[in-house]
């Protein structure tokens, strides 16, 4: 066992004559306050053995580990990255997400470090030189790990790590839309920025949308998110029934945006807005904008959320936000719904529809 550890700290004389422990392995030097060599030789005895004990316990510690787990000293947080890759379906965005998050340069400092070897300052470092993304991803990598049971206990406990704070978004407005729509002169673009106000489809899932996902009978849009895989279920008026007639009858309604990259979708779309001087606007604002439409006139949170595809209550809220609802009566939306067939029910009669319409 005395050969386990080595000498940490050697001693230096500078030419003031102060005495400092070197350390063996990264050359910094601590002073040790004194000029006279034999209290300098004590100090420097009582750090290597500090550090020897320390250093032993850990070696003693990592061989019971080893019985238990062969790979503990193996696993590094690059490897952690791609086993959570490995996770995510390749037939989704969140893999393409997660495949993006993975190569953030915040992560380099830990990417080659093993698990058993992370310390706090560690991860913030990555959180100092990253962004809210690389908070994020941190977060569900950490977790990964832990309920993987490769940490011992974690490295940042939940109520120390640092605070998301997204960048402020908004919705775009009705006004903002149109004159969107007005300097549009493609016509199957414009047709794809119409049926997002009215749909609030995310914009991955609009281009890639199929003539066979609209049902004309049950006047529903159906399809699954390419993100989280969710169903999507959308009731459609007259309106959506106008611009979907206008668009190819089989397969992709929009053929030509489905070849395009998101990322090159979302440029194209802050090119436009920049040339209409809208600002803070993004293709995902229509999202936002749809949900807060949905809470201002009342409609169901639970009808909101199977049309947005939002598994998470909490997620929706952020979408909505805190904008007064105008809420009708339960008594409106069952005549709504018996009128509409949506629900069987008495006959509606004529001063009853005129009642639902107030």
């Amino acid at each position: 066992m005395k050969n386990v550890v080595t000498q940490s700290y050697r001693l230096y004389q500078r030419s003031n004559g102060k005495f400092y422990a070197q350390n063996c392995t990264t050359g910094k030097q601590v002073s040790l306050k004194t000029r006279d060599r034999q209290a300098a030789e004590l100090l420097l005895t009582g750090l290597n053995e500090g550090t020897r004990d320390a250093q032993v316990s850990r070696e003693v510690g990592l061989a019971y580990l080893s019985c238990s787990d062969p790979d503990a000293k193996k696993r590094t947080w690059g490897w952690v990255f791609d086993q959570v890759l490995a996770t995510k379906s390749t037939e989704t965005d969140n893999h393409r997400r997660w495949s993006v998050a993975i190569r953030d340069k915040a992560f380099n400092s830990i990417r080659t470090m093993p698990l058993i070897d992370t310390r706090s300052d560690h991860f913030l470092k990555v959180l100092q030189a990253g962004t809210v993304s690389s908070n994020v991803f941190l977060r569900r990598i950490h977790n990964f790990a832990m309920d993987m049971s490769w940490l011992a206990r974690p490295v940042i406990v939940k109520r120390q790590w640092p605070k998301v704070k997204h960048k402020k978004k908004r919705a775009i407005t009705i006004d903002e839309h149109n004159l969107i729509l007005g300097a549009e002169k493609n016509t199957e673009r414009r047709d794809y920025y119409e049926l997002a106000w009215h749909t609030g489809a995310s914009q991955g899932d609009l281009a890639i949308l199929r003539a066979e996902d609209v049902d004309w009978r049950a006047s529903t849009i159906r399809f699954f998110r390419r993100k989280t895989s969710t169903v999507v279920c959308l009731r459609f008026g007259e309106d959506v029934a106008v611009i979907l007639r206008r668009l190819p009858s089989t397969g992709l309604l929009f053929p030509n945006l489905a070849l395009v990259r998101s990322s090159d979708r979302a440029t194209e779309f802050g090119q436009r807005c920049g040339l209409l001087n809208i600002e803070g606007v993004t293709m995902h604002s229509y999202r936002y904008a749809w949900a807060k439409r949905a809470k201002k006139a009342g409609y169901p949170q639970r009808y909101a959320q199977l049309a947005l595809g939002h598994n998470s209550k909490a997620v929706h809220e952020h979408y909505a936000g805190t904008d007064e609802a105008m809420i009708p009566s339960l008594d409106e939306y069952e005549k709504r719904a018996v009128k509409d067939g949506i629900m069987p029910g008495a006959k509606v009669t004529e001063e009853t529809v005129d009642c639902s319409r107030n």
